[in-house]
């Protein structure tokens, strides 16, 4: 996967685009998938073109691990959150972590309150948790619908 990422960050890069993640599923019919965002989200058109850049550059170094499908998308709305850059972007989101602890795995949500180099502190309804990125197994945002306001009632009658 290292060598995917060095082929292929600078392409996504270079369109001004970050390079979220990227899987491959090998086998017959492998899918290689390619994960892209920015900043304010991104859309259909800027995704086809990336796709492109990373369909040429896959194709000029000989990317030959047999017959695959590439898929480049967006995270969505809830996305992964990986590196300390990524949990720092997300300061006030909701998030789901999901921690490697002594007694086993250990999941919270919570708001990002604050982060460093080294670890987030997220606001849990039990309290703060300060969480080492090292001992985070996964983490990704949540999507918080925004509350219904209640339907007024029409008045009955004339006007």
């Amino acid at each position: 996967m290292r060598e995917l990422e060095t082929l292929l960050k600078p392409v996504v890069e270079a369109a001004g685009l970050e390079l979220v993640e990227i899987n491959f599923h090998g086998g017959r019919g492998g899918l290689l998938r390619v994960t892209v965002d920015r900043d304010g989200g991104i859309d259909l058109d800027t995704i086809t073109e990336v796709s492109e850049r990373i369909s040429r550059r896959l194709d000029t170094e000989g990317f030959t691990p047999g017959p695959y499908t590439l898929e480049v998308s967006s995270p969505g709305l809830e996305r992964p959150l990986r590196r300390p850059e990524e949990f720092a972007r997300h300061t006030g989101a909701t998030v789901k972590v999901t921690c490697i602890m002594p007694e086993g795995l250990r999941t919270f949500a919570g708001t990002i309150v604050e982060t460093s180099p080294e670890q987030v502190t997220v606001a849990a309804e039990d309290g703060m948790r300060t969480v080492a990125y090292e001992n985070i197994a996964s983490a990704r945002t949540v999507f918080v619908w925004p509350e219904r306001q209640p339907k007024k009632q029409a008045k009955k009658g004339g006007r």
